[in-house]
């Protein structure tokens, strides 16, 4: 029996992705910061790749845009075919 492990996640999509989002609202760090309670470091440092953030920083920014938080991860898996149910 081969053990398939899952791809990697794609943090580069992610907070790319999030830069993006962030633009196509005309919002600064400031005022994401101020919509979602993070700091402006936080954000800044998620958008240069200095951190990933944790989940709860990922909830509070999908609150902020006010989408689901799977909408906002979908980027992780940029590239990758979902799994099949083996079944």
């Amino acid at each position: 029996m081969t053990i398939s492990l899952p791809p990697e996640p794609d943090p580069t999509a992610l907070r790319q992705s999030l830069a993006r989002l962030r633009a196509s609202h005309g919002w600064s760090y400031d005022e994401l910061a101020a919509r979602s309670g993070l700091s402006r470091r936080t954000l800044i440092e998620i958008e240069q790749g200095r951190t990933i953030g944790t989940l709860a920083t990922w909830h509070a920014l999908a609150h902020a845009f006010t989408i689901p938080l799977g909408k906002l991860l979908d980027p992780l898996c940029t590239g990758h075919e979902p799994p099949s149910s083996g079944r």
